[in-house]
């Protein structure tokens, strides 16, 4: 395939940006898209130009860093993947394809498509975290009876990889479907009840302090979302969130 790319290239957090069009040639269907890439940098390599920065690290779907917003759309056009899993197979020859950065001011830009997400890190800090007795007294986790419902329901949560996807695809830059998988993962085990009143208010304080916005109930971040985050978490994190106030 032959294709134009139109990529936003940003030389630093304080620089303007502008998308600036490329070229890329003989591009197989069966590359993925990071794989098309690392063809257009070695290009620009070449051609003695800057390449352009983009985060990337397992390639396998699991480390949420290779996030990008193509033709609109988070991770691009294909559903359950991240950006590492996208196939050009999803494009045809001749096209246009649109790359962005995650827009946020929560996430901003450090250069072209690298944004810092480190307010995601900043908000588990707040409260995502359990007690753990250390003393040599500690009971094994697989003698704590939990409903197989609950389990899976914590499970499904915990797949949360903190891509972003759910940000980048809300109109209010929403972070509310990240922190509700992360306040429901610990909400739905006995291992996260002793912490369970300061965590959610904590962990949605940060969030808020982090600046960004409120849930539009759109349903657009579950749909973009790679790992299918269910909305019903945002409902549980709610619930809990009315709870620990009325405890308080």
């Amino acid at each position: 395939m032959n294709l134009t790319l139109k990529i936003w290239r940003q030389s630093n957090a304080q620089a303007t940006g502008k998308m600036v069009d490329y070229k890329v040639t003989e591009i197989s269907e069966h590359m993925s898209f990071l794989e098309m890439m690392d063809v257009l940098n070695e290009q620009l390599i070449n051609n003695g130009e800057e390449p352009v920065a983009f985060d990337h690290d397992c390639r396998e779907g699991i480390c949420g860093m290779c996030s990008m917003f193509i033709n609109g759309e988070a991770h691009g056009p294909d559903r359950g993947v991240t950006t590492c899993q996208l196939h050009m197979r999803m494009f045809k020859d001749g096209d246009t394809i649109t790359i962005e950065p995650f827009r946020a001011k929560a996430f901003p830009v450090i250069k072209d498509l690298v944004v810092d997400r480190g307010s995601f890190d900043r908000i588990q800090h707040a409260g995502g975290y359990i007690s753990v007795n250390t003393s040599g007294n500690t009971q094994d986790a697989n003698g704590i009876p939990i409903s197989k419902h609950a389990a899976d329901e914590a499970m499904d949560a915990a797949t949360c990889i903190g891509c972003g996807a759910c940000v980048a695809s809300c109109k209010n830059a929403s972070a509310m479907l990240f922190v509700g998988a992360k306040v429901s993962q610990y909400a739905l085990l006995p291992q996260g009840q002793v912490e369970a009143v300061d965590r959610v208010k904590n962990m949605v304080a940060q969030m808020d302090l982090e600046g960004f916005g409120n849930c539009t109930n759109t349903g657009a971040c579950e749909v973009e979302c790679p790992k299918g985050i269910s909305l019903e978490n945002i409902a549980r994190m709610n619930r809990e969130f009315l709870s620990a106030n009325v405890k308080s």
